[in-house]
């Protein structure tokens, strides 16, 4: 049975999946508990099998950020989620990536495969040329050690590309 998620402002109700509300709450704390709750379902997935379901947690992730980072869904060879991790932290228009560390986080969660992906908060989700060159570079370094890279995803505001779907991998 899963655990269900609660907090100060939210507690389990009488059914699975409904919770009661305290108080009234803020747009704010309701977005707050709302990525908990996905974040929750998303880790104990059993496999990440189609872009949809990497993108939905990314675009609740990353959508609203008002600089640009850059971040990794780290899986094992059945696909299913080890880690989720922001690696970069850049400007609103950039952030550096070093393939070196990217490498060694792989490797630190002893991964199989990951998922790149990074925001744009201008909320433009079209790659540029320097992030097809990006991820070029990525793939060439972790296929060095035996890690697939499944998508790089981009989330601009509401609006996701998938590098797998456009087939730019």
């Amino acid at each position: 049975m899963k655990q269900q998620l609660s907090s100060s402002l939210f507690k389990a109700g009488e059914r699975a999946g409904e919770y009661v509300v305290q108080r009234p709450v803020t747009e704010s704390e309701l977005l707050d508990f709302a990525t908990k709750l996905l974040e929750q379902r998303f880790v104990r997935a059993d496999f990440i099998t189609e872009p949809n379901a990497a993108t939905n947690y990314l675009t609740l992730r990353l959508a609203t950020l008002e600089s640009e980072v850059f971040s990794a869904i780290f899986l094992d060879n059945r696909h299913r989620v080890i880690s989720f991790d922001i690696l970069f932290n850049g400007t609103i228009s950039g952030a550096a990536v070093y393939a070196r560390e990217v490498v060694k986080a792989a490797l630190k969660h002893n991964a199989a495969a990951v998922v790149l992906s990074h925001n744009h908060p201008s909320g433009v989700a079209e790659p540029s040329q320097s992030d097809i060159q990006l991820t070029e570079r990525l793939s060439e370094a972790l296929a060095l050690i035996d890690v697939r890279v499944l998508d790089h995803i981009i989330i601009g505001g509401t609006q996701a590309v998938s590098f797998a779907e456009r087939g730019l991998l």
